[in-house]
Order: C-alpha cells, then sequence, then structure tokens
C-alpha cells in the first residue's frame, strides 16, 4: 500500500498561538481583527484557556497553556481583499497597532503584530491579485 491508497484527507492546518491574557486577546482578536469564538474549553474553572476562533475560512487556536505553542510565531494567512482589510482595521484601530498594506514579489500583505508578539501575515497571493485584478 503506498501512500496514494489511502483514502485520509489532509486538510488545511489550523495554527496554535500562544497568548498570555484572555481579555487582551479578545479584544485584539474579535474586536479589532474580527474573528469570532467557535468554542473555548478550561479544564477547569480557574485553569488556562483554549479556545477556537474563526473568521471567513480561517481558523486559529489560542491558548494560554504555556506548552501549547512559542510566543512570537508568525501565521501566514492568504485571504483575498487585503486592501479592504487595510481599510477595515485602519478605520477600527488598536492601541500600538498601525499595520501596513505592503506589495511584496508574492501579493498584497498586512503584518500585524498582536499584543503577545504573535505576527499574522494577512497575504493576497499575486495569483490572486492576478485573478481578481
Amino acid at each position: 500500500m503506498t501512500l496514494t491508497d489511502v483514502s485520509a484527507r489532509i486538510r488545511p492546518a489550523i495554527p496554535v498561538l500562544r497568548i498570555f491574557d484572555l481579555e487582551q486577546a479578545r479584544a485584539f482578536y474579535l474586536d479589532y481583527l474580527g474573528f469570532v469564538a467557535d468554542w473555548e474549553y478550561r479544564a477547569e474553572e480557574d485553569h488556562p484557556v483554549y479556545m477556537q476562533i474563526s473568521r471567513a475560512d480561517c481558523l486559529l487556536h489560542l491558548t494560554e497553556h504555556h506548552g501549547d505553542a512559542t510566543p512570537g510565531s508568525t501565521c501566514f494567512v492568504p485571504m483575498s481583499g487585503a486592501m479592504s482589510l487595510h481599510q477595515e482595521l485602519g478605520d477600527k484601530r488598536f492601541r500600538g497597532v498601525k499595520p501596513a498594506l505592503d506589495a511584496m514579489p508574492w501579493g498584497l500583505q498586512i503584518t500585524v503584530l498582536d499584543p503577545f508578539g504573535n505576527r499574522l501575515r494577512f497575504c493576497e497571493q499575486r495569483s490572486e491579485t492576478q485573478k481578481s485584478g
């Protein structure tokens, strides 16, 4: 049996990002970036949270567990409508965050640094830009 004979279907990965303060994470990811909380889990009331957030087809897991992820990670998030997202974030404003819309060789990119040192690179890749333009 070869790998191609297996009926496994690999789906897009879900990045896990380390957070240190749930309220700060909610303000940034939900209020500012426009994600919604899909679910939240704690083993007990005073234990660290592990939660899933989403916006359109993008899923992220946020964790307060120290062993789950390394602070300062980078996620590359393919998207369409980078100019619209840039305008949306500029209209909302978040303290200390002013993302630029950068024309990179691979497409239009918005890099946003969260309050915990993680970077999200929202990118309308060149192939997407050429399809829509």
